[in-house]
């Protein structure tokens, strides 16, 4: 089970086990850091519904068709994206290509009654433009969800991970905490609790096979533990 954490007197602290909420939206420090891994993993250990309001890229898979083809999940537990842009490139670069605008007002949170638990899965990470004034960070504030940031395992990402925790507070988000994806590195696992001043909730390793039993293996090993 992830285990939330804090500070006393310069050491951290094991307290009660965390449950994540029912809506969190899902960032990381950077693209391909495993975002849609987790939100695979914890989809399928939650049962709860996946949004991606975003996606870049349309030349194979979507990032919704990928998580519904390996979870085995029916389609009411997908969310239609709100913009979906051609090119894999940053979410404001391909909207300009497909010549649309993305706008915030254009984003609908889900209603609870319909889906009680709700993960929403960024594009990229916490500075990615969405057009000329706005980045995904405002989408995180228009939400007005948590936030679980996923992280690399290995060497740069105590920077890009401090980095991103200080931008999410900085802006009033709640963060939820870290999820490192890759081989374990405890070095950069306790730098990233103790500069960060936050809880490393999970460490997944990569998974040799992704399927609905890898999956739910993944989330009780990682996640409930």
């Amino acid at each position: 089970m992830a285990f939330k954490q804090i500070r006393i007197s310069g050491t951290v602290t094991i307290v009660l086990p965390f449950e994540l909420p029912n809506k969190f939206f899902i960032t990381g420090t950077d693209t391909d850091v495993g975002k849609t891994v987790v939100s695979a993993i914890l989809m399928t250990g939650l049962k709860a519904a996946y949004w991606k309001p975003v996606q870049s890229g349309l030349g194979g898979m979507t990032d919704t068709e990928w998580i519904r083809s390996v979870t085995g999940f029916a389609e009411e537990y997908f969310i239609p994206e709100t913009y979906l842009l051609s090119q894999p490139l940053s979410p404001h670069a391909s909207a300009g290509y497909d010549g649309v605008e993305i706008q915030l007002k254009e984003f609908n949170l889900p209603g609870d009654e319909k889906y009680p638990r709700l993960i929403v899965e960024g594009a990229g990470g916490v500075m990615v433009p969405l057009n000329e004034n706005q980045l995904m960070i405002d989408l995180m504030k228009y939400l007005n969800l948590p936030v679980l940031l996923v992280a690399r395992s290995m060497l740069g990402t105590i920077n890009h991970t401090l980095l991103s925790l200080e931008l999410l507070r900085r802006n009033g988000l709640e963060v939820l905490g870290v999820v490192m994806n890759g081989p374990k590195n405890q070095i950069n696992k306790d730098a990233i609790e103790s500069y960060g001043q936050v809880s490393v909730m999970a460490e997944v390793d990569k998974l040799p096979r992704i399927n609905f039993q890898t999956l739910d293996k993944a989330y009780i090993r990682y996640f409930r533990q």
